[in-house]
């Protein structure tokens, strides 16, 4: 795609016009600096965005953040709307890791006075929770349990001593997404996720400890407990097995049901079904499961994070407790109600390595937030900044309530991987002092900061466009990955 197909609107917007093709129903709207367009049009992200304006039942532009680029029938950074209930539901647009997402903790532990403890944190929070390529966790539940555990989410964790009502508050959709049903989640699926609840997983999932470095917006920072010099944890992870075979089992399915209902579609990674459908009724109801899943296994890593932080800490910090400050989702399908041409429309957004950003007064936010907006975490790479951002009434005006989800990937994990020796970055970073728990060097190269946009370019683009504000940058001190 050539730069030329772009029209301009402002500094950090961009159009492609419906006229571009002759198949697409709406526009691709699209937020990204000129650094970060030309980035985009390195792989093949943005025609996968024209592709998705073909979907039937679209309400207005497919959306595509500036970490953007190619995924699985839709580009990673996509968000997309269709009516709610005869429009269509893809599973490409939701990802195969339903519900990955990120949390956050805060305290108020020093960094100058925990520092010379770091390495033996690290090394705990590693042996606490599990993770790497299948790795099984702390649990082998039964099939009554798993189900429990797909239907109730993070409230699962509450009922095992876990977690606390606070902790589901400050969770997307209070850690439970309603409509779940485990029935039509396979029995494949399931065996996957028997062993995995409590586990980070591989690829790009970790845990983190980082520093509050800055901050930009003192009240926001105070309602979330934020404070400059001081630790806070965060970790990215999903539904891991379960969510990832929930994903392939519908793909498969809707390949039939395309042609059942007549859909014609230009890359069959994009299968759909009408959401009214049982083709469709049947994958929200596994897709839901899956992301309660994905809210319970995050929970339960934040209480297994907490019992490493007490390991190491008690007798030596006073203060060693962590706070739940939000988790949120970046690979979902949720219903929601949007203003689309004046008028209120309840349509399922599809967001796809793209985080929700409601802004101030939205109803499902906790009393705390209600001034400041929905807070949103934006991870870097590792050795790069990560940043807490909060949702704005523009992102709910233009983006379907919606921002970026990270930096975005820039190199393939198999050139990263010709490209990075994991042995060296490793030095380098604990060089920086980063103490770095990996399961393999291959895998530590695989994520090399490198690899990925500059975080910060990201983040200015979406502040500049007014669909995120800012409130705290954050420096990682300890990283732990599969």
């Amino acid at each position: 795609m050539l730069k030329k197909t772009f029209k301009k609107l402002s500094q950090y917007e961009w159009e492609i016009p419906k006229t571009y093709r002759s198949d697409m129903r709406v526009a691709v709207h699209l937020f990204a600096s000129e650094l970060l367009l030309e980035a985009a049009l390195d792989d093949l992200s943005l025609e996968q965005a024209v592709n998705v304006t073909t979907l039937p039942g679209l309400v207005g532009p497919v959306v595509v953040m500036p970490d953007v680029h190619q995924g699985y029938g839709f580009p990673i950074g996509g968000v997309a709307a269709t009516a709610f209930p005869h429009g269509v539901i893809s599973p490409g647009g939701i990802g195969y890791d339903i519900n990955c997402g990120v949390r956050l903790m805060s305290s108020s532990i020093e960094y100058t006075e925990a520092q010379p403890h770091l390495a033996q944190l690290a090394a705990a929070l590693n042996a606490a929770c599990p993770s790497g390529m299948g790795k099984a966790g702390p649990f082998k539940l039964k099939p009554s349990e798993l189900d429990a555990v797909c239907r109730l989410g993070a409230e699962w964790a509450v009922k095992q001593g876990m977690a606390t009502t606070e902790d589901l508050r400050r969770t997307e959709e209070t850690g439970c997404v309603d409509g779940a049903d485990p029935r039509w989640v396979s029995e494949h699926a399931k065996t996957r996720g028997s062993d995995q609840l409590g586990t980070l997983g591989s690829g790009n999932h970790f845990m983190e400890v980082d520093v509050v470095e800055q901050i930009f917006d003192p009240d926001a920072a105070q309602a979330m407990g934020l404070m400059e010099g001081c630790l806070v944890l965060q970790f990215h992870c999903g539904s891991r097995g379960l969510g990832h075979q929930v994903c392939s089992d519908y793909v498969q399915e809707f390949q039939s049901a395309v042609r059942r209902y007549g859909i014609q579609l230009p890359d069959r990674e994009l299968v759909c079904a009408p959401m009214d459908s049982p083709e469709g009724q049947h994958y929200l109801a596994a897709m839901r499961s899956a992301a309660n899943f994905a809210f319970c296994n995050r929970q339960v890593l934040a209480h297994l994070a907490q019992r490493a932080f007490e390991q190491v800490l008690a007798g030596k910090i006073r203060r060693f407790h962590l706070h739940q400050v939000y988790d949120v989702a970046h690979n979902m399908g949720k219903i929601e109600t949007h203003m689309i041409e004046g008028k209120p429309l309840k349509v399922c957004v599809h967001r796809k390595g793209a985080t929700r950003a409601f802004g101030p007064g939205q109803a499902g936010l906790p009393e705390e937030y209600q001034a400041i907006g929905q807070p949103v975490l934006v991870p870097g790479s590792m050795g790069t900044a990560s940043w807490v951002l909060v949702g704005t009434e523009t992102s709910m005006a233009i983006s379907y309530g919606s921002t970026c989800h990270g930096a975005g990937r820039v190199m393939s994990r198999s050139k990263a991987k010709r490209d990075v020796r994991g042995d060296r970055l490793r030095d380098e970073l604990e060089q920086q002092g980063i103490h770095i728990q990996a399961g393999s060097l291959a895998g530590l190269a695989e994520e090399a900061p490198q690899a990925y946009k500059d975080v910060d370019d990201v983040v200015e683009t979406v502040s500049g466009a007014g669909i995120a504000r800012k409130v705290a940058r954050l420096r990682p001190v300890v990283v732990v990955k599969g």
